[in-house]
């Protein structure tokens, strides 16, 4: 059974850091893309971030340019989304997803706009306080 679990959710005083964590498991594929998204209620499903099993495909939101970053343990099967400088409307349910579908040259890719999402994790929840 394939299982993506968040942690490190919290509640981080603005310009704090969080890492959030993506545990990947069960998985009986070689490759597979690791997306990030937030959500708050009453609120579209924002982007925050990819990065394919190899680090070889990544993307950035761009409201999180230059503070988020996505980094990938391949031993422990995880992924981590680092959170630096954050403000009160990075506030959201952060989510994982796995994509093993969307593929270049057979390739497992990272795009914002092309994906498929085929596993949700539950998600977790950053609460950033001014």
């Amino acid at each position: 059974e394939v299982q993506l679990v968040e942690s490190g959710g919290g509640l981080v005083q603005v310009g704090g850091s969080l890492r959030l964590s993506c545990a990947v498991s069960g998985f009986a594929f070689d490759d597979y893309a690791i997306h990030w998204f937030r959500q708050v209620p009453g609120k579209e499903r924002e982007g925050v971030g990819c990065i394919n099993r190899s680090g070889t495909s990544t993307y950035s939101g761009d409201s999180v340019e230059g503070r988020f970053t996505i980094s990938s343990d391949n031993t422990n099967n995880t992924v981590y989304l680092q959170m630096t400088s954050l403000k009160p409307e990075d506030t959201a349910v952060y989510t994982c997803a796995a994509d093993i579908s969307t593929r270049i040259a057979g390739i497992i890719v990272c795009d914002p706009y092309y994906y498929r999402v085929n596993y949700w994790g539950k998600g977790t929840l950053v609460t950033v306080s001014s």
